[in-house]
């Protein structure tokens, strides 16, 4: 399955939300607060195999799927 599609199943799964775009803002949306970044990077960390530095925590990498998935990618070329 593609990170995408993991992705967007744990933010349904996990938040409650019957579909989000790859595009949609989690937070300008309303569909994850500050706690669910933090469940968000544990899932990340556990199922992806991707360690997230505290540096990293902005929305620019994790504030919609095609964000996360981009930023997934980019740690897994750069390891």
């Amino acid at each position: 399955m593609r990170v995408q599609d993991r992705v967007r199943q744990f933010i349904k799964d996990s938040f409650l939300v019957d579909e989000v775009r790859d595009d949609e803002s989690f937070l300008a949306s309303g569909i994850i607060d500050s706690l669910g970044v933090m469940q968000l990077v544990s899932f990340i960390e556990s199922e992806l195999g991707t360690k997230v530095p505290d540096t990293d925590l902005i929305p620019e990498n994790f504030d919609s799927v095609a964000r996360i998935s981009a930023y997934v990618e980019r740690t897994r070329q750069a390891a």
